[in-house]
């Protein structure tokens, strides 16, 4: 039997955890940065429609949190569809045929990750719904007087929404952004759909189950998850605080 330690030192010294340990954090950085600013941007200008448009608007931006990560995967897939002959059935190749362009099988095209961004994309069309509806709650609930307090003193209404607006809401914005974070994480289903971890898109959890599942090499495998874990639990330390803190200052 082979000792725990060899394990992990296996694990560690791997090329291929080090590339999949830099795809993750490269998720880290992205993903949930993105879903927080376009949620927030979403989350403004519908506020600003009609009460009818508000709704509509909403709803059709919440809709995808509906969909399962597979689902979602299947979806995207046929967005990004790439045939060797002229016709393309990819709405992506489609459209850069449509304007002259060459159509690229955009899922192994690895140069500056440009593939594991697309698998991202996935994920912030699907959060960006949950992100919308909590931050524009907390939008709506930033007090009136401190807004025309602001108004009174010459404040643009941009100066407002950054200076006013946004420290106000800033628990809400810890929270999208904290909860995306753990999920991106442990990201598993998107990246086993789309790619297999292949063309240098592999993450942790999708290399942990290749080594267990696949491989067949259980030693490996509980190694990349205890990794996983331990990466994992400072954040949701971090996230309990963040909530008794929250509730301490209501």
């Amino acid at each position: 039997m082979t000792p725990f330690y060899k394990n992990f030192q296996e694990v560690l010294t791997s090329e291929e955890f080090t590339r999949t340990i830099g795809n993750n954090l490269l998720w880290l950085l992205l993903v949930p940065a993105s879903t927080v600013i376009i949620g927030l941007l979403v989350a403004v200008l519908a506020d600003r429609l009609s009460p009818k448009g508000e709704s509509i608007s909403k709803a059709m931006m919440f809709m995808p949190m509906a969909i399962s990560f597979v689902g979602a995967s299947t979806i995207w897939g046929f967005i990004y569809d790439y045939q060797s002959g002229d016709t393309q059935i990819g709405l992506l190749n489609a459209i850069v045929a449509a304007v002259g362009g060459e159509p690229q099988s955009w899922l192994t095209i690895d140069r500056f990750a440009l593939n594991s961004m697309l698998l991202m994309v996935i994920v912030v069309w699907l959060q960006v719904g949950y992100a919308m509806v909590l931050l524009s709650t907390a939008i709506k609930n930033v007090p009136e007087d401190t807004l025309e307090a602001a108004r009174i003193d010459g404040a643009s209404e941009l100066k407002i929404f950054f200076l006013v607006v946004v420290p106000q809401m800033k628990g809400t914005i810890i929270t999208v952004f904290v909860t995306v974070f753990i999920m991106v994480m442990k990201i598993f289903d998107i990246v086993y759909v789309m790619t297999n971890g292949n063309f240098k898109t592999n993450v942790i959890a999708n290399m942990f189950f290749q080594e267990l599942f696949v491989q067949r090499n259980a030693g490996k495998a509980s190694a990349i998850v205890v990794i996983l874990l331990v990466a994992v639990i400072p954040v949701l330390i971090y996230q309990v605080r963040h909530f008794k803190r929250e509730e301490a200052e209501r």
